[in-house]
C-alpha cells in the first residue's frame, strides 16, 4: 500500500507552513512500514528454493507448503508470500481485522482462505476463524513446510480459550486488560494462559512439520514471544506470573470466576505450562523478524533531514501513561526551543513505541489521541509554532475511526473559543470529540501494517 501525503491532512497541518513537509514524512514513515515491502525484502526466490535470511530451504524437501497467519498486517503479507511460492503453495488460512481486507489491492489465490473477525475483543467469528487454523494444523506430517505470518492484532484474532473457558470469559478479560493501563507485554502474559494458541501453542499443534515465522513486530524491544502473544515462539513467563498482574491492576475479583480457577490451577501446577525454550517441539521453528518500529522511526528522521530538519530520534521505547507522555514530550519541546541555536532551521523530535490509557471515563479515543490532548496545554505556552502529531501505524486508534491526532500551540485557544477545555476531555478519556471539533483527527483508514506508534512534534 502506497501512502500519499494528503492521506494526513488535518486542519492545523493544512494551516501550517510546516504542514506540507509534516505530511511528506508521515507518509515515508508509514512507505517504510509497508507489511508487503517487509516479506518481498526478507524472502527471495531461486527456482525451487527460497531464501529467508540465511535459511535455505529447498522446495523438494517438502511433500506439502502451506500458509498460516493473523494480525492486522496479514493479508499484504499473505499476498507477497503467496506470490514468491507460486504453485508451490498447498493451501493456507489467515485471519484478519475487520475491514482490513483490500482483495483489489490484494487479490490473494483463492487457496489461501482469509476471513475476517473481531479486534480488540473477540467474537464469534474469531472462534470460526481460528478453527479453520485448526482444520490445516490436522494431520501434518514431518516433511511439510508451514510458513506463519504473524504481526499486531493476533492476540485477539487468532483464539482458542483454554479447556473450561469460554468466549465471554476471554471477552470479560481482554475488556478489563485494555482499561487497566496494563502494557502489551503484560496482557499478553495474561493471555497466554488463557489461550491454546499463545505462549507457543500454536507451535505444539503444527508439530512435527518445519515451520518459518515471519514477523511484523508490533511490541517495544521487538519481544517475538509477545507479537501476537508469540503463537511459535517459547515463553518464558509463567501462570504465577499472569496472577502477580491481576494483582498489580487490582483486577483480581473482576476477572471471571472460571478465570481465576484456570489460573489457580496453573500456578499450583495442575495445568501444563505454556511451551518453555529448549522444549523439543520448537527443534523445527524458526522465528524471523521482518520489520518493526525502528524501520520506521529512522525513515521518518531521514525524510525529515531530507526536507531541511535537525532531527533527533528520541527514543523507539516510548511508554507510560498517554497523557503524561503528551505533556512530557510538549515540555521538552518548549526546552528544545528555550535551547536551540538554530533560528531559522525547523527541527523535528521524533520517538516511537506504545503508551496506555487508564480508562477512568465514558468518553472515546484511543492512547495517540489521549496522548496529544495530553499535550495541548504544555504547548500553549509559546508562541512560536510548535506541532505534535501523534498516531498508531494501523491505521486504528483505540475504538476508533482515526489513527491519532494533531496538536499544536495553538490548539488550546482554539478550542477555548469553542468552549472546549482539554482537561475536562482528560477526565472523561474523551480525546475524540475535541479533536473531532477542531478538525485535526488524523484519518488514515486501515493501514494494513501495525508497528506501533509514531509521535513526533515539529519546531519552525
Amino acid at each position: 500500500m502506497i501512502f500519499s501525503p494528503d492521506r494526513f491532512l488535518t486542519t492545523s497541518l493544512r494551516d501550517s507552513s510546516m504542514g506540507e513537509n509534516i505530511c511528506e514524512i508521515l507518509s515515508a514513515a508509514m512507505n517504510q512500514a509497508d507489511a508487503e515491502a517487509a516479506i518481498k525484502n526478507t524472502v527471495l526466490r531461486d527456482a525451487n528454493w527460497i531464501i529467508i535470511s540465511n535459511e535455505r530451504i529447498n522446495f523438494n524437501n517438502y511433500k506439502r507448503i502451506f500458509i498460516l497467519g493473523a494480525g492486522k498486517a496479514v493479508v499484504p503479507m499473505a499476498y507477497a508470500i503467496s506470490n514468491i511460492l507460486g504453485t508451490a503453495l498447498t493451501r493456507g488460512a489467515i485471519i484478519t481485522k475487520d475491514g482490513y481486507l483490500d482483495r483489489t489491492l490484494y487479490p490473494i489465490p483463492n487457496r489461501i482462505e482469509v476471513l475476517e473477525a473481531g479486534h480488540p475483543i473477540p467474537d464469534q467469528r474469531n472462534l470460526q476463524a481460528s478453527s479453520s487454523i485448526l482444520a490445516l494444523a490436522q494431520n501434518l506430517q514431518g516433511d511439510d513446510l508451514i510458513i506463519c505470518l504473524i504481526s499486531g492484532g493476533g492476540s485477539s484474532l487468532l483464539i482458542k480459550p483454554s479447556s473450561g473457558l469460554s468466549l465471554q470469559d476471554i471477552q470479560a478479560v481482554t475488556t478489563l486488560l485494555l482499561s487497566c493501563g496494563a502494557s502489551i507485554d503484560e496482557i499478553n502474559t495474561i493471555r497466554k494462559h488463557l489461550d491454546g494458541f499463545k505462549g507457543g501453542g500454536l507451535a505444539r499443534l503444527l508439530y512435527p512439520a518445519t515451520v518459518i515465522s515471519l514477523i511484523l513486530s508490533d511490541v517495544i524491544g521487538d519481544h517475538l514471544d509477545m507479537v501476537a502473544s508469540g503463537p511459535t515462539v517459547a515463553d518464558s513467563t509463567t501462570f504465577g506470573a499472569a496472577w502477580v498482574l491481576l494483582e498489580k491492576y487490582q483486577i483480581v475479583d473482576q476477572v471471571p470466576h472460571a478465570v481465576q480457577a484456570h489460573l489457580k490451577d496453573g500456578r499450583s501446577g495442575r495445568l501444563p505450562e505454556t511451551l518453555k525454550p529448549g522444549d523439543p517441539m520448537l527443534d523445527k521453528v524458526h522465528n524471523l523478524l521482518v520489520g518493526n518500529n525502528t524501520q520506521v522511526v529512522k525513515a521518518a528522521s531521514q525524510a525529515a533531514q531530507n526536507l531541511g530538519f535537525i532531527t533527533k530520534i528520541e527514543t523507539t521505547t516510548l511508554q507510560g501513561e498517554a497523557s503524561n507522555v503528551g505533556q512530557m514530550l510538549a515540555e521538552t519541546a518548549l526546552l528544545m526551543l528555550k535551547q536551540r541555536n538554530n533560528i531559522g532551521q525547523p527541527s523535528c523530535l521524533i520517538t516511537g513505541g506504545e503508551t496506555t490509557v487508564t480508562i477512568k471515563g465514558s468518553g472515546k479515543g484511543g492512547r495517540n489521541q489521549e496522548l496529544a490532548l495530553g499535550s495541548v496545554v504544555s504547548l500553549s505556552a509559546t508562541e512560536h509554532p510548535l506541532i505534535l502529531v501523534s498516531m498508531a501505524t494501523d491505521g486504528g486508534d483505540g475504538p476508533t475511526d482515526a489513527a491519532g491526532a494533531v496538536a499544536t500551540n495553538l490548539t488550546f485557544s482554539r478550542g477555548a473559543a469553542l468552549s472546549l477545555h482539554p482537561e475536562d476531555f482528560l477526565q472523561r478519556n474523551d480525546a475524540y470529540h475535541y479533536f473531532a471539533r477542531l478538525g485535526d483527527l488524523i484519518k488514515t483508514g486501515p493501514t494494513l501494517t501495525n508497528v506501533n506508534d509514531l509521535v513526533m512534534i515539529f519546531i519552525a
